[in-house]
């Protein structure tokens, strides 16, 4: 048995990028901030922000594109995806993305970290999760 789960409670740390793969899919990108705090044994306060990049595929894409902007805090289930990819210079890159397959915003609604957000926007993503499989579609799809 194996498990790939991933839950994050975070801030988006741009408004999301919404692409669309050669066959017509959404795909929207985006980086999650979520911070540590802890005092030390002396009482100092410190803090520890960590960045994870967060695709959603389908209506999700479309749904956080419309809904979401930079400082709005979402809860995110997912999985944790690596991919590679050769850069401008011709190297292999490598990277960790979690995957969408269900998330909720949070928040009131006027949380949107400085940015309007429409007034009719829902306040949880509902039916919008992942295709049961949870397989995105092929590397040659990825629109980057």
């Amino acid at each position: 048995m194996s498990v790939n789960k991933v839950i994050l409670i975070g801030r988006l740390g741009q408004d999301p990028e919404l692409k669309y793969t050669p066959g017509g899919r959404p795909v929207a990108s985006f980086t999650l901030a979520t911070n540590e705090r802890w005092t030390t044994q002396d009482g100092q306060k410190q803090e520890k922000t960590t960045w994870h990049k967060i695709v959603a595929w389908g209506k999700q894409a479309e749904v956080i594109n419309e809904y979401c902007r930079k400082g709005k805090q979402i809860y995110i289930e997912g999985r944790i995806d690596n991919r590679s990819y050769d850069d401008k210079e011709g190297n292999k890159r490598y990277i960790s993305e979690v995957i969408i397959q269900n998330f909720q915003f949070l928040g009131s609604r006027d949380d949107t970290g400085g940015h309007d957000r429409p007034a009719s926007a829902p306040s949880q993503a509902g039916g919008v999760s992942a295709p049961p499989d949870g397989a995105p579609p092929e590397d040659d799809d990825l629109p980057f």
